[in-house]
């Protein structure tokens, strides 16, 4: 049975709390393959500035280049319009022919997959692992979990990931104040960030 993992997110930049995951998840759930897929247009921040997404991208190649298990895709990215996880969900799991998709989002943003799009279909046809800081308080996602017929709240897994205390927004600021960013991500794509002068405005 083909057990593929997507890896989702705008990844503005990929750092290492998103690779511990990644390689967490793949061994613990005996998976095949994790895709890591950049957004390209994602609906929940039409308000931000976001990197441009071929940035994005090379930056996820660079990380990810030395992990066999590890995939990249421009699904999202080449995608038209704005990226919802229905399609994307959908369209890997024809794309890999996988029996079972599971996809990894961190555990604030499962508690907003109750507004996404076709969230009843998703819920049933992927599984979701909702990766949390050490620390942080489930009870909220618990809580909305019990709302839900048991055949679909089974599908979302809280993951518990000490390497989550780093996170993509101290990563730009610290850039941005010329800070060191050093052991935060691999050097590939710490290279990549002051190569181009990524962050700095």
């Amino acid at each position: 049975m083909r057990r593929i993992c997507i890896m989702g997110g705008t990844f503005d930049p990929i750092h290492f709390g998103h690779l511990v995951v990644a390689e967490e998840v793949r061994c613990r759930f005996a998976l095949e393959k994790v895709v890591f897929i950049p957004t390209g247009k994602p609906p929940h921040k039409k308000n931000q500035r976001i990197t441009d997404p071929l940035d994005r991208l090379k930056m996820v190649q660079l990380a990810t280049a030395d992990n066999e298990f590890f995939e990249v895709s421009r699904l999202e990215i080449d995608r038209q319009g704005y990226s919802y996880t229905i399609d994307t969900v959908r369209a890997v799991k024809a794309l890999y022919n996988a029996e079972k998709v599971y996809f990894i989002t961190g555990a604030d943003a499962a508690l907003e997959i109750f507004t996404w799009k076709d969230v009843e279909e998703l819920l049933t046809i992927c599984t979701f692992i909702a990766a949390t800081r050490p620390g942080f308080n489930l009870n909220s996602l618990e809580e909305s979990l019990k709302s839900l017929p048991n055949n679909i709240s089974k599908n979302i897994i809280p993951l518990e990931v000490p390497a989550l205390s780093i996170s993509s927004t101290d990563i730009r600021q610290r850039v941005k104040e010329g800070r060191s960013i050093k052991y935060l991500l691999p050097a590939s794509v710490e290279n990549y960030i002051w190569q181009n002068n990524l962050y700095t405005k």
